[in-house]
């Protein structure tokens, strides 16, 4: 992303700070310790008619019940829990003279909790748009939008002066009543580009262009509004920021999310990932990988996961509850990631208490185990590069769809593989961030900048392995194509003009050389041929290399009388495995991955996974041998190690809420030792059980009997 000072806007007054200005050089700033104490966090989102209705004290007693250590608390923005004195400020009508905010916020510090505000600014009344009707989003047809599921309500411009004065009165007078420790914001970045006078300005004088009429990531002016808005949606973070830290200097201003997570990262001293449930065909490891995305940033800075007790699906049936194993699988995936579990609850009112005693089995499983889920740092050594430049600049092209698939089949053949594995951000690929791995996987990073590629090279020659797909280096940071990889050495190959494809019943060739067959053809020996991808990135080797698949072209699927191969034994080959330095590489020109992804074909999962395997060589951190689909994620605490476990063995793995946990049956587990550490004991933080163990050769070995939805393994030394 180009960064660049912004305008001063129209909306507010005072000078702006960019994005290359750390929060942490503000002013006021002292020495803070509340960010990382907090390990359980409760979340009550009050509805309007909550205060007289619902029973505070309830939720007090099991907030201390479960172990709760912070509260996120509603107080203001579309409804005031408090008695404001902000005009405009809605108060619930059912506040009368009471403060619920108050009373909860009084109620939880006596437990020695910490608490933060929430905020929801994206949506006004009728008075507010009456007085101030720039307040209101704008549509491209040049109307005031109407709140598209309360026709009651309008829905707020969040880049113009309803969040940059009116909400930053809200937050000032909130900080300045309660000294809370922060301020979290719902809802607080906009729904689609707002054509309102203030945007029209500020982005005209940013560009000198007129605000975009489509969302086609490829248009220039699209691009230039996506700068604007990440800038401007930055300075927003900042004042209100600021605005906090000046009542109360170790208080915090947390967004709801935000479009850039490098900064993100950069920036946050603690941060949430509001990715509550799955819904469609969200596989239940994406919380796990939510997760790794902003760690890749973040580093280990406290990571909280928002859970909804509720069913998260588009339909928002918010007062009813989720399945038990659903809930239990969707909070452990993110344990083992490290993630700190955030309940979310809608309204003070019960309506199902089915949730209750779930959240409090693993809030106090939790506790028990604290000091095992205080992680240093993840033992895990291989990374999946993820890349938002190319996520945001390539396009266009039918080839290029989907872009994500390309990920989310690497992530999904690792978890098959039972590999543990991390994320980087293409922008932190300096050595520092890629001391810990031995194998970095690029899926499709298709847009990668000169310096990009060259820290890359470097990570290989000096003994780091690589893996990448398709057209891997082909478009540098801005998407624009290149006449050549920019990892063409590395690949041994240069880039032809085409992409092919679709390819229709197209196969790939299994060959033996030498009288035998390559080891990334394990348990592929008994065919003489494999299913394709769909497309694949023409090139021209320039050095000798083995063929252990070569390409047969497209043939007929119709009619069945022509179904059979125009052209075999075409020496094309379509993977590429060399040595390089002291590292290895493994180029494979066409999409496996996203295939992989969309189709689960067998043969794809099996052939990633043996190149895995040949690029890592022996001594995994953790090797896990046995029947079904686990999620396994390794970590290092101050004086233990521990190894978790996720089983995922379920039919509703890819659609639809689990309606039973299905246990796993033997487990065989070798735990690979560093610096030769004594492990004084061994037991597992779920079945309570201390299996025998040994050690041999710095290899920890042992049995697990059976896994139910998750097992951790601890080693103290």
């Amino acid at each position: 992303m180009k960064r660049r000072e912004f305008v001063r806007s129209t909306a507010t007054s005072g000078a702006w700070l960019t994005l290359n200005t750390p929060l942490a050089l503000r002013p006021h700033i002292e020495e803070v310790t509340w960010f990382d104490r907090p390990m359980r966090w409760a979340q009550l989102v009050l509805v309007e008619n909550d205060p007289g209705n619902f029973d505070p004290d309830f939720w007090l007693d099991y907030f201390k019940e479960i172990h709760a250590d912070a509260a996120c608390l509603s107080a203001g923005g579309i409804v005031a829990y408090y008695p404001t004195e902000v005009p405009l400020h809605h108060r619930s009508l059912w506040l009368g003279d009471s403060d619920p905010f108050g009373y909860l916020v009084e109620g939880c510090r006596k437990m020695g909790m910490s608490v933060i505000a929430r905020t929801d600014p994206h949506a006004a009344w009728e008075d507010q748009m009456q007085a101030h009707p720039d307040h209101i989003m704008v549509t491209e047809a040049g109307e005031r939008r109407r709140h598209w599921a309360n026709p009651d309500m309008w829905v707020t411009c969040a880049l113009g002066p309803y969040n940059f004065d009116f909400m930053t009165r809200v937050h000032e007078e909130i900080i300045q009543r309660y000294g809370i420790d922060g301020i979290f914001s719902n809802r607080w970045a906009g729904h689609g580009i707002c054509y309102c006078k203030h945007c029209q300005e500020n982005f005209q004088e940013y560009s000198g262009f007129e605000l975009p009429r489509d969302h086609e990531r490829t248009n220039p002016v699209y691009q230039k509004y996506t700068d604007w808005r990440i800038e401007r949606l930055w300075q927003l973070w900042q004042l209100w920021d600021q605005t906090i830290r000046r009542v109360k200097a170790t208080s915090r201003f947390i967004p709801n999310g935000f479009p850039n997570r490098l900064v993100t990262g950069e920036n946050s001293d603690i941060f949430f990932t509001d990715h509550q449930a799955r819904s469609g065909f969200i596989p239940p490891w994406s919380n796990g990988k939510r997760a790794k995305e902003l760690r890749a940033t973040m580093g280990m800075k406290p990571l909280g996961g928002i859970f909804s007790v509720g069913i998260e699906e588009k339909y928002r049936w918010k007062d009813s509850v989720q399945s038990q194993a659903e809930l239990r699988t969707w909070v452990l995936e993110g344990t083992a990631n490290n993630m700190r579990p955030w309940f979310a609850k809608f309204s003070g009112v019960l309506y199902d208490q089915r949730w209750l005693p779930i959240v409090r089995e693993l809030y106090e499983w939790h506790y028990r185990n604290e000091k095992y889920l205080r992680n240093k740092k993840s033992l895990a050594d291989v990374a999946i590069v993820y890349s938002e430049q190319t996520e945001r600049y390539y396009g266009g092209q039918a080839w290029q769809q989907d872009f994500g698939d390309h990920e989310n089949g690497v992530y999904h053949t690792l978890i098959e593989a039972r590999i543990p594995f991390e994320m980087v951000h293409d922008q932190l690929l300096d050595s520092e961030n890629l001391k810990n791995y031995r194998l970095l996987i690029l899926p499709n990073v298709a847009a990668l900048s000169d310096q990009q590629c060259t820290r890359i090279k470097e990570f290989v020659r000096n003994g780091g392995n690589l893996i990448a797909t398709f057209q891997t280096s082909l478009y540098d940071e801005e998407g624009t194509k290149k006449s050549n990889f920019g990892l063409a050495d590395l690949f041994g190959v240069d880039a032809g003009e085409e992409v092919e494809g679709p390819m229709r019943n197209s196969y790939l060739e299994i060959n033996r050389e030498n009288g035998q067959y390559h080891t990334v053809l394990e348990g592929l020996e008994n065919t003489s041929r494999i299913i394709n991808g769909i497309w694949r990135q023409k090139v021209k080797p320039v050095i000798d290399f083995p063929s252990p698949i070569t390409l047969i072209p497209s043939y007929p699927d119709l009619p069945m009388e022509h179904v059979y191969p125009r052209e075999t034994g075409t020496g094309i080959r379509e993977l590429y495995l060399r040595e390089y330095g002291r590292g290895s590489v493994a180029y494979i020109p066409w999409d496996i991955d996203r295939t992989c992804w969309q189709i689960f074909n067998t043969d794809h999962c099996r052939l990633l996974q043996n190149i895995f395997r040949w690029s890592l060589g022996d001594k995994p951190p953790v090797r896990v041998t046995g029947p079904g689909i686990l999620d396994v994620t390794i970590w290092e605490q101050d004086r233990s190690m521990t190894v978790h476990l996720v089983n995922f063995t379920n039919p509703m793995m890819l659609k639809g809420p689990y309606r039973e946990i299905l246990p796993l049956g033997q487990q065989q587990v070798a735990i690979t030792l560093s610096d030769n550490r004594e492990v004084k004991g061994l037991k597992l933080l779920v079945s309570g059980l201390k299996p025998p163990f040994k050690v041999e050769d710095g290899i920890v070995h042992l049995t697990i009997d059976s896994i139910l939805d998750h097992e951790v393994i601890a080693l103290d030394f």
